[in-house]
Formats: C-alpha cells, structure tokens, sequence
C-alpha cells in the first residue's frame, strides 16, 4: 500500500492542473513509464503492436455486482481472443491505493441503496458537469498522487474504465505524465440506458455504450463520433457458448428433475425484496389441497450473508436451495425456467441471452430505473 503524502497541493492548483472550467490547463509532465514506446493512432488492438506482452489495466469498483462481472467478461473475452499477448489485470485502485471516501466505496454504496432516497438525491444532485468536476477535481487534490503510484506499478497500455467513478482521476493522471498518446483510455458503460454523466469523459479514446439512446446522450456531453461504438454490455463468454442440456444441468446441480424451477435474486449485494419475494413463493409454489409442491426455488443472496442465513434457516414446504455469491449463473440460468429479480443490466442481459423469461421486482432510482424501462 502507497502511503498518503503530505502535505497536499492546494485545491487551487490542482483546478489550475486539471483544467476545471476555467481554471486552465498545465503542460507540466510528471515522472513517465520507462518501457512505454510511442503508439500511433489507431485502436485497433491487433495494430497496437506485438513486440512485447501489452498489459491492460481494467478499473472497477465492487459497488454492486455488475461493474466486476463486466470487468471479468472483458479479461475472459481478451484471454479467449488474443492469448498470452495481453496481460489483463482487475482492479480496484481506489481501494487499493487511496484513502476515505474512494477507499470506502463499497460500503458506502450499499448503505445508499438500503436507503434509496438518499441514493437517488445523491446520483441526481452530482449529476450536473460543473458539480461533479469540482468533487472529483478536489479528490484529486487528495489522492492523485496515489492512483498515479497504482497506475505507475502496472504501467499499463491500455487502461479499460468499467466504473462512471473511474474516468475523471486517471485521465487527469495520464495528462499530467505526458502520456495521453501513449495509453489508450477507453470506457466501457455498464448502464443500459440512464447514466449518471461522469460515465461521459471527452478525453477517452473510445467510449462503448450498451444502447444507441446511451450513445446519443454521450453526444449530448461533449464526446464526438468518432469516439463511439456500440456494443452492448460485456458478458461473460460462458453465456454465448454452448451449455448442458436443462436436465443435465439440474442432475449437476442436485435439483428436482421434473419440477418447474424460479430463480430469485438480488444482485451481488442481495438486494431487494428477496426475502419476502422467496416466502411468498413458498406458499404459490405449493399446492395444499395435493399435498405437495408444484414448483421449485433457487435463491441467490449474493454477498448477503445474513439473508443466506436467514432462509436457510427458514422451513419450506418445497425444494428450496439458498446460495450466497455465484460464479456459475450460467448454470443455474440454464436449470430454472424463470427469473425473478432486480432490475440489474447485467443481469438482464444474461438472462436474454439464456431466453429466460424475466420479473423485475425491484430496481434502484438512478441508473438502474433505465433498465427497468428497457426490459
């Protein structure tokens, strides 16, 4: 861990540094990666150049599931393509290498959301450029020299931002280096269709968005044409290639064979009406006047522990199963015959792909409220 220097720049200067409306810019450079050699233009990765293994550096934060998952689709999509010509490394520099508020993200965002008006203020009142500039600009004057260190230990080739938090601080970093033409910068949105604005940087080299109405509203903060691809979301490569066959994969998975299976989730975090979604389930799904159940539950807590907990503990009168956080989706996507969840785009998506029908049952004001719409 990069321990914190002091004292700090002012404020003032770090505006001055980072050009934050009408502050100015600053050519001065900061200390540069030794091995990095010139790069043209294009971004075309096979064109980047093969002399050596290039090393890709994903940022994300564990703010909710989907900003992980996008990142481990993205390094499972490269080591599929291109093999051992990339080194792709995860990582959450804020919480590796700063200190309060980035280091605390995670914590943070699940109180928020527990607390969804309070969520929903905070992603609509920094939603304005000139609010959220400032913040992220007086964090710089803070830690700046911190995600330069964390940057500099992987000297990265490519930097792939999969967090609207991870744009602003980096960019600033890699300007103050000289080194805007020799890494490329590229964001990939993990919103279906309302984002929060900081997902929109006009220095990025490519922005890909997951909807043409995204894509429309990067136009609207400033990025040009020739920035944007759209692509849709990342998706793990397991949910596009083949998988065993439903009663297969429900012998693997010790589920009843015949019964017609829901499954029950709330993100990463568990989040959500789940615990009362999965009793009432367990009082539908079973047929009092037979005597017997007429359906199946698959529960997936996420990180939640104490709901894991709770429904395990709970007596059912069907087959229940209660996981906490799953690497397997696509297993357990293939087994059900259903979805019941919160309205998470990445979650959606995979569930499409799977041609599983879907129930949204909850959704978190802000971003996510886009997808409700979406689906």
């Amino acid at each position: 861990m990069v321990m914190a220097a002091s004292p700090r720049k002012s404020i003032n200067t770090v505006f001055q540094r980072v050009g934050v409306y009408g502050f100015g810019g600053s050519s001065q450079k900061r200390q540069k990666y030794d091995d990095i050699q010139d790069e043209d233009d294009t971004l075309e990765l096979e064109q980047i150049g093969a002399e050596r293994t290039k090393t890709v550096l994903i940022l994300m934060s564990d703010t909710g599931g989907g900003h992980r998952a996008s990142a481990e689709a993205i390094r499972d999509a490269f080591q599929l393509e291109y093999g051992d010509e990339y080194r792709i490394i995860v990582k959450d520099v804020w919480k590796e290498y700063t200190g309060w508020p980035l280091n605390d993200m995670e914590n943070q965002y699940k109180f928020m959301v527990k607390h969804v008006q309070l969520w929903k203020v905070a992603f609509h009142s920094t939603s304005p450029r000139w609010i959220h500039s400032l913040y992220l600009a007086a964090i710089a004057a803070f830690y700046a020299k911190e995600v330069e260190a964390g940057l500099m230990e992987y000297k990265p080739d490519i930097i792939i931002s999969v967090h609207p938090l991870m744009q602003h601080i980096p960019l600033w970093v890699l300007k103050w280096q000289g080194l805007e033409k020799k890494v490329i910068f590229v964001t990939v949105i993990t919103d279906l269709n309302t984002c929060h604005r900081t997902w929109f940087h006009p220095g990025v080299n490519r922005l890909y968005c997951p909807s043409e109405e995204v894509a429309k509203r990067s136009l609207l903060d400033g990025l040009e044409e020739s920035q944007i691809r759209v692509f849709g979301l990342p998706i793990r490569p397991t949910f596009c290639r083949a998988v065993l066959s439903k009663d297969d994969l429900r012998v693997e998975l010790e589920m009843d064979p015949e019964l017609p299976a829901v499954l029950l989730m709330g993100g990463g975090e568990g989040m959500g009406p789940v615990k009362k979604t999965a009793k009432a389930l367990g009082e539908s799904l079973y047929n009092a006047e037979l005597g017997k159940p007429i359906g199946q539950l698959v529960i997936i807590c996420g990180r939640n522990e104490s709901l894991a907990s709770t429904l395990r503990s709970t007596e059912w009168k069907i087959p229940v199963k209660v996981r906490g956080f799953e690497t397997q989706m696509v297993k357990w996507m293939g087994a059900c015959d259903c979805i019941i969840t919160k309205a998470g785009p990445g979650t959606i998506t995979e569930a499409l792909i799977r041609g599983l029908p879907i129930i949204l049952n909850d959704y978190i004001p802000g971003q996510v409220r886009g997808s409700k719409v979406m689906s």
